[in-house]
């Protein structure tokens, strides 16, 4: 297995080095009835995430009294992949994706400044290739950017795995499934982590230059995102 993830020459199975990103296209601001709202690819990876608020909550109770409460709703397609796998709002794998995204931007978000009111974060998965959880993390960081929603600085996430012998940046599903590997976010331009998700057992011998191939990774995600807020309405691209 490991031969078809990494060949002799260096190359994995869409073609890329150990440190390339995938394709990455992003798109802010295309109309609709949200506050904000994002379109992000990551590879064959697509979603799409819409931002309303700070509003009134719906339901006043659920209110708190020194900051603004996050919700998040995450639905993925029936036809996002190959297995045409309907998940409901109560699958597990969705419910882990919404407890991370929640807890990142409760930190990232200044919720101080809008008590007693809501921000619904509401994400579309139309495709999925690997590295979900990170697309949509760094689809709502456009988004809450665009609907213009006071942060510390935008979060960049990017997925890192290891083979036998190197480590590999932005997996792909096949790799995902192949290799140990774990997501990570990180706060602007710093070194700041605020997610570490790891999904499968990983040798702390090899956790060392995962994390440099990953918050490498991110630095670059973060100056594609940050292209793309400058350059309003634009698509961005990178190969």
């Amino acid at each position: 297995m490991l031969q078809e993830i990494l060949s002799p020459e260096g190359f994995r199975i869409d073609g890329r080095r150990w440190n390339e990103l995938r394709y990455f296209a992003a798109k802010i601001d295309f109309g609709g009835f949200a506050d904000g709202n994002s379109y992000v690819e990551q590879g064959n990876t697509k979603v799409i995430c819409m931002v309303h608020g700070p509003i009134e909550p719906n339901i006043r109770s659920k209110s708190t009294i020194d900051r603004e409460r996050i919700t998040v709703d995450i639905n993925i397609a029936a036809f996002s992949s190959i297995e045409r796998k309907k998940r409901t709002k109560s699958d597990k794998r969705i419910q882990e994706y919404i407890v991370c995204i929640q807890r990142v931007f409760e930190k990232v978000i200044q919720t101080g400044l809008h008590p007693h009111s809501e921000i619904n974060i509401y994400i579309q998965v139309l495709a999925q290739d690997g590295g979900i959880l990170q697309t949509c993390i760094n689809a709502v960081s456009l988004a809450l950017v665009n609907a213009g929603i006071p942060m510390y600085d935008y979060v960049s996430a990017s997925t890192v795995g290891f083979t036998d012998t190197e480590p590999l940046l932005d997996l792909n599903a096949v790799e995902e499934n192949s290799i140990s590997w774990c997501t990570i976010a990180v706060l602007g331009k710093t070194k700041n982590i605020i997610l570490l998700q790891t999904e499968t057992r990983i040798h702390m011998e090899k956790f060392e230059p995962m994390l440099s191939l990953a918050l490498y990774g991110c630095q670059q995600i973060y100056k594609i995102m940050d292209n793309c807020i400058r350059n309003m309405n634009n698509v961005i691209n990178h190969s």
